[in-house]
């Protein structure tokens, strides 16, 4: 008698298996990004708007400045107020992080999860010819492990 699984819809199976599955298949592309002459204070009402913790610093060529996070922006807040200046007048390009980490979009999605581990990073940007072209997030590596294992994201 054979036994069939209830747990799920097992995941069509890529050539080559767990080990061909790449970034560059989950990383986010429809991203928002900030200019480095934008006003933190911007960054800040985006970030609550769209509900995210950070974003890339892009030039008018969408070449990779920087990223500001929440941290950043926090950073500020506390630096104002201690110093007592206006926060309408600071810029992203003097709070954003310049010493960015970025992976290929052809790394293995899994390879991807030990940097997210080594690094503490929350995100990594992805370039293709010194363009970004998209963003992977610890997030992006959990809906991958939950598609090898033949579960659905909900």
């Amino acid at each position: 008698m054979a036994i069939k699984s209830f747990q799920g819809k097992r995941a069509k199976p890529t050539k080559g298996g767990a080990s061909k599955i790449k970034v560059s298949d989950y990383m986010s592309r429809n991203l928002i990004t900030f200019s480095p002459d934008q006003s933190v204070m911007d960054v800040m009402n985006i970030l609550i708007k769209k509900k995210i913790s950070g974003g890339p610093v892009v030039n008018e060529k969408n070449e990779l400045l920087g990223i500001i996070s929440e941290g950043d922006c926090m950073k500020e807040i506390s630096n104002s107020r201690y110093h007592n200046h206006p926060m309408q007048d600071v810029k992203v390009k003097d709070h954003m992080a310049t010493a960015v980490e970025t992976l290929e979009g052809n790394m293995n999605v899994f390879d991807a999860a030990d940097k997210f581990l080594s690094s503490r990073r929350r995100r990594f940007p992805i370039l293709e010819n010194g363009k970004l072209v998209g963003i992977i997030s610890q997030k992006d590596v959990l809906k991958a492990a939950i598609e090898m294992k033949g579960q659905t994201w909900q």
